[in-house]
């Protein structure tokens, strides 16, 4: 027998490598089959109309939701740094919560990745946390955003508009930002859902803000700058997992210099290729988008990193080519070890990093910067379930 301590925590970590699968279900929208599976949890289907502000609050009807963000940094000195806060919810089916009704129940597990790359120092930061909803430790407001840990948080009023607050700390290293959208927020897929697989519900209900002006404070060790910025927030809610032949993706999020974005996401299959339901997002410098379905996205990979830590091969660099709008842009990370290595939180490896880009629009030159998201390298979920 298990003693008790020890049950909860492998039941915490059990629960832990089902987020992630969840996770992958949803990038960072779907072909509805005849029947529906048994679910206590709301599927995300076409049709899906938005409420803001309501929608940039937690959806508890869906299993999984989290709300994304990652951005460039800028000191006074001219140092540089790139830096990702996430919030993730996992809700567990009503049969597995045994506590009710009771405060300590578990309803809802939360998580929260938080890291920094020191471009100029050469080093990358990372920290983690895992806790549960209930007694205030945890939780996601539904009539508008507040997503927290702890002392981690990012929130918005509840009121239209409003800048966006990002606040993390863990040890010497702290974040505290403003954050005020450039531009209206972006819808992805179409019909109100983003596909990731064909089946009923393999989707998610996702959009972003693509370029949030930042401002704020960075504190490294000793060290704290005043920074300024741009920044970029996904939210995402659904509740489908990974298509079984699928065993990770490649997200990539652009911000150009002429002021337009774009968003894509490339589903691996076991065997490399990718699945149907990628797709991605342009979002032109008046706010326009366009749907950018798998056939008219070109991901090619140009080098390779090798993680000293987990073996792990990454790509490090990457072509990307939309050929209808005749950009050819061209990736490299601005340091190549960006990997998060999740011991008690996820409990899965993956890189998350900044990015250089380059590249030509319409044949004329164009810069810019990204991030760049990668899983299923270190290992195949389906190992961990």
């Amino acid at each position: 027998m298990f003693p008790q301590r020890s049950r909860v925590f492998l039941l915490v970590g059990v629960c832990a490598v089902v987020v992630l699968a969840a996770w992958l279900a949803g990038t960072h929208s779907a072909a509805v089959g005849a029947d529906a599976p048994a679910t206590p949890f709301k599927p995300a289907t076409a049709g899906y109309r938005y409420d803001f502000p309501r929608d940039h609050g937690s959806h508890p009807a869906y299993r999984t939701e989290w709300w994304y963000y990652t951005g460039h940094l800028q000191a006074k000195n001219g140092r540089t740094f790139g830096f990702e806060l996430t919030f993730f919810r996992r809700a567990l089916p009503p049969d597995e919560v045994k506590t009710q009704p009771s405060q300590w129940s578990v309803n809802h597990l939360y998580f929260a990745h938080f890291a920094v790359t020191d471009v100029g120092g050469r080093r990358f930061h990372f920290s983690e946390k895992l806790s549960r909803a209930g007694l205030g430790k945890a939780g996601a407001e539904e009539s508008r955003l507040h997503a927290w840990i702890d002392d981690w948080r990012a929130e918005m009023p509840a009121g239209p508009g409003g800048a966006q607050t990002l606040f993390a700390r863990a040890g010497a290293l702290a974040l505290s930002l403003t954050l005020q959208p450039s531009k209206p927020l972006v819808i992805h897929g179409q019909d109100g859902i983003s596909r990731k697989g064909a089946e009923y519900g393999q989707a998610s209900h996702y959009y972003s803000f693509t370029r949030l002006g930042t401002t704020g404070t960075l504190s490294i060790g000793d060290e704290q700058f005043e920074v300024t910025g741009t920044s970029w927030m996904d939210h995402e809610f659904g509740s489908a997992d990974l298509g079984k032949d699928l065993v990770g993706w490649d997200w990539f999020s652009i911000q150009l210099a002429d002021n337009s974005e774009l968003m894509v996401y490339r589903l691996r299959r076991s065997d490399g290729s990718p699945d149907p339901a990628s797709s991605g997002t342009v979002v032109s410098p008046d706010g326009q988008t366009r749907h950018l379905p798998v056939g008219d996205i070109r991901i090619e990979s140009t080098g390779t990193w090798t993680s000293p830590k987990s073996r792990a091969i990454y790509p490090n660099q990457w072509r990307i080519t939309i050929p209808s709008m005749d950009i050819k842009l061209d990736l490299a990370p601005v340091l190549a070890d960006q990997e998060l290595r999740t011991t008690s939180s996820a409990q899965v490896t993956y890189w998350e990093g900044a990015v250089s880009v380059s590249g030509t629009k319409q044949g004329r030159p164009i810069q810019g910067e990204g991030y760049a998201e990668l899983t299923g390298y270190a290992e195949r979920i389906e190992q961990r379930l």
